[in-house]
């Protein structure tokens, strides 16, 4: 009994110790399970954050690129600027020189006055008596309109500089003092009615930015300007002031040519009238020759007449 009693202890504690063992390996291998199923949604995780990365990190080189290129072309564009900026103070310094800027005026203006003008109606460089020599005169039936170009640049340009109301002042004042030297000059040497001018002359300002700081009204210049009998013309003016005198000259083409025509047309009917009376002569003529070969005719046909009778009694 106590054998069968120890044998039955021995095996409950076997199974025990089985169901222990079974235990832990179970245990194990839901822990194992639940490591691995945690290992594979990591790797996930982590695939789907390189994917992420890798679509950011594209993105972001590609817009990298982009910058360095608009980083590039914008170096391109400074440079370019920068070289614009170096020849707009080449042609700054050019400018300097009063010779050189009176000359670009004369040539811009010789170009305004050849695209407008046939070239017997105005002359360049034409000097008076005196001496002085205005850029060009218009020719007209009145008389001679003398023009000069003035390029009045320093000033003008020192005053868009200005960076304060004390010299915005200041050079403003220069400049309305070299603009009125200018007007005087013009007056003084160009208006010469003794020697076939009109009774004013135009001063032409090639550039219109200048043209317009002179028109304003507080430097009073245009009034100055009309006191004196010089009249301020900018490139735009200009060409229309040279439109109305083409037109005029046009008009006075169109009357010189009618008048031509006229007096063409009176001898003309001069001729005609001669004529007229010439061909009367001549038809009185073959007037006077038809009737004497009918009377030639009419004496022919009666000695014919007569010489057949004489035939007839032979």
């Amino acid at each position: 009994m106590f054998d069968t009693i120890l044998t039955i202890g021995l095996v409950i504690l076997g199974l025990v110790a089985v169901s222990i063992i079974v235990d832990r390996k179970l245990k194990q291998l839901s822990k194992n399970l639940t490591e691995q199923t945690g290992l594979a949604l990591l790797n996930q995780n982590v695939q789907g954050m390189q994917q992420r990365l890798d679509t950011v990190s594209s993105g972001l080189n590609t817009r990298l690129d982009n910058a360095a290129r608009v980083i590039g072309d914008v170096n391109k564009e400074l440079g370019q600027m920068q070289e614009i900026g170096r020849s707009l103070k080449d042609v700054q310094n050019f400018l300097q020189s009063p010779k050189l800027r009176g000359t670009i005026g004369e040539q811009v203006l010789e170009q305004l006055l050849q695209q407008s003008f046939p070239r017997g109606s105005f002359e360049l460089q034409y000097r008076f008596k005196r001496g002085d020599i205005a850029d060009a005169i218009i020719k007209t039936d009145q008389g001679m309109i003398p023009i000069d170009a003035k390029f009045p640049l320093p000033n003008f340009t020192a005053l868009l500089k200005a960076e304060t109301d004390a010299e915005q002042t200041e050079y403003r004042k220069l400049f309305i003092r070299d603009v009125r030297k200018q007007i005087s000059d013009i007056a003084k040497k160009y208006i010469i009615p003794d020697e076939g001018t009109l009774n004013f002359a135009l001063m032409y300002v090639p550039a219109e930015a200048i043209y317009y700081e002179i028109m304003r009204d507080e430097s009073d210049l245009t009034g100055y300007a009309q006191s004196q009998n010089v009249w301020l013309v900018s490139p735009n003016g200009f060409y229309y002031f040279l439109k109305v005198i083409l037109l005029g000259m046009q008009g006075k083409q169109i009357e010189q040519q009618a008048k031509r025509i006229l007096n063409t047309l009176q001898g003309l009917q001069k001729a005609m009238g001669k004529f007229g009376n010439e061909l009367g002569v001549l038809q009185t003529h073959l007037t006077n020759a038809h009737n004497a070969l009918d009377r030639v005719t009419g004496e022919y046909q009666k000695l014919n007449a007569k010489i057949d009778q004489i035939d007839l009694l032979q």
